[in-house]
């Protein structure tokens, strides 16, 4: 007895722009975020569409005052740490304490209106700041040339924003997943160790120091010119130092206290000022931010340098910081 045979069908092979949609389909959009919506009307697809991209008209009709007392509670917190921050990573990138300040406050507006992520604050980045200084600074130097060297910083800026458009554009945040969890952890702390020996200029008072972020090159400019050393700035950082120290503590130990450690960096700041105004806090060699400028700041887009001798500089800070800081920013949203 012979066993009936049966033709197997197969699908006509897909051809190579179907293929590649496929394809790039299920790269960039594996959630297939709008494949709920094709069954939806026009005006109901393009009102789920526009809030997909602007999540701002998605949330902002269920508002309520519930929700403004915790954002007002945390917008004062981001504040408190947004300030003192803004100030010492433009330091850290060797630009005027002004231009931290608007770093610190007009991203997080952008971010309200095309962010989707109630865990992550928006603003200046010490890792970015030093990669800044570092790449620019090997071919201006901050202090030779400071006006050249800040139009380069502009102009990295802006080549970071380009790129990271792009990257949010494309979805390519799928790049991260290429890097481990123990390399990113190495990376944070890494640039932990990097920031904690940059604060040790301000903590001594050294007034000549190397602008390379090594290890080797920090150390050995901090005890070349220990001449420069000042007590009395010493004593004031590890008295805030230790006072920022101890409110933690008290968060730990006593959660609901939480508030105490949101609202120290902010008393740091108030008691640095007005100690630092009465007491004359330069004239004993304590080192102050100085004045800042009044009023909004003008648009620095007239001050971008395409110069072919410095573009090469440019565009490879910028690329450099936009891959970090997405990569950081993924850190933290993993982490919550």
């Amino acid at each position: 007895m012979t066993n009936p045979t049966h033709a197997v069908k197969f699908s006509a092979p897909r051809g190579f722009a179907a293929a590649f949609k496929a394809d790039c389909k299920e790269t960039f959009f594996p959630d297939d975020p709008f494949h709920k919506l094709k069954h939806d009307k026009p005006l109901i697809k393009l009102k789920k569409t526009i809030q997909y991209f602007i999540p701002l008209f998605e949330w902002l009709p269920n508002y309520n005052l519930r929700l403004f007392r915790y954002d007002l509670l945390a917008g004062i917190t981001i504040t408190s740490l947004a300030i003192p921050q803004g100030i010492s990573y433009a330091k850290l990138a060797n630009i005027p304490p002004i231009y931290g300040l608007y770093s610190s406050f007009i991203p997080p507006f952008v971010y309200a209106i095309f962010g989707s992520s109630k865990h992550l604050a928006v603003g200046t980045v010490a890792a970015c700041s030093l990669l800044l200084s570092e790449t620019v600074g090997t071919k201006v130097s901050p202090k030779d040339n400071p006006t050249l060297y800040l139009h380069l910083i502009f102009t990295s800026t802006f080549f970071t924003g380009i790129f990271q458009t792009a990257l949010g554009f494309l979805r390519l945040g799928i790049l991260v997943d290429f890097l481990s969890h123990s390399t990113i952890t190495g990376f944070m702390g890494g640039t932990a160790i990097i920031i904690c020996l940059q604060q040790l200029k301000g903590i001594f008072g050294v007034k000549h120091f190397t602008t390379h972020t090594d290890v080797v090159s920090v150390l050995q400019a901090v005890f070349r010119h220990r001449d420069e050393w000042r007590w009395e700035s010493a004593v004031v950082g590890v008295i805030f130092l230790s006072f920022l120290q101890f409110t933690r503590y008290v968060r730990q130990k006593r959660p609901k206290l939480f508030w105490v450690s949101a609202i120290a960096p902010m008393v740091v700041v108030v008691v640095g000022c007005v100690f630092a105004y009465f007491a004359h806090a330069e004239k004993h060699g304590i080192n102050i931010v100085g004045d800042l400028k009044k009023g909004l700041n003008p648009p620095s887009i007239q001050y971008l340098n395409f110069d072919p001798e410095y573009l090469p500089v440019t565009v490879r800070a910028g690329l450099v910081t936009g891959l970090v800081a997405m990569a950081e920013g993924i850190a933290i949203g993993r982490r919550k």
